[in-house]
């Protein structure tokens, strides 16, 4: 969602993932904010292990749609990534120029897990599982004004009237500080 009185919508576009057998995609819009030019893109990479050499591939699609936009955007990447860390690493590893945002501000203990079976109960699975599976990948811009990542904390950690979570992963609320 955007704000229209602080976010001019430019463009959007939505990329399919070519081999996914969970109906996957990238979502990709164009806005600008402040005068400064953004991109913030979202996807649900394909879920499970079973599924990590596609997941894999839909990653560097993303880093390269990353990489793709121009040199004076702040590029922000949101979503359910179901990666694994050594998925990362197997292909090759962010850009040096694409910033883990959780990584960047110290990897902070509070926000570490966003698919915790032992303090989420909405699956219902009897294994203790804590994963990263949720990221926020990050490209500044280069030039004048700058959108910087300030601090990560996790959402939907309380249990709705009906005893359930709002989701079986904790949401990522990322606060970013605009210099102009």
């Amino acid at each position: 969602m955007l704000k229209k009185s602080r976010v001019k919508f430019k463009s959007q576009e939505i990329i399919p993932f070519p081999d996914t057998k969970m109906m996957r995609n990238l979502l990709c819009v164009h806005v600008s904010v402040s005068g400064n030019e953004l991109f913030l893109m979202t996807s649900h990479l394909e879920s499970t292990r079973g599924h990590a050499k596609e997941r894999i591939n839909q990653l560097k699609m993303v880093l390269k749609k990353i990489q793709e936009a121009p040199e004076s955007a702040t590029i922000i990447f949101a979503g359910d990534t179901n990666l694994r860390d050594q998925e990362v690493t197997k292909c090759g590893g962010l850009p040096n120029n694409i910033l883990d945002v959780w990584e960047f501000l110290g990897k902070p203990k509070h926000c570490q897990y966003t698919w915790d079976t032992q303090m989420n109960s909405n699956l219902g699975i009897p294994a203790t599982c804590k994963l990263r599976f949720d990221r926020i990948f990050f490209r500044a811009a280069a030039g004048d004004g700058h959108i910087i990542p300030r601090s990560l904390d996790l959402l939907g950690l309380e249990k709705l009237d009906c005893g359930r979570f709002p989701s079986d992963h904790w949401g990522l609320l990322c606060n970013l500080d605009v210099i102009l």
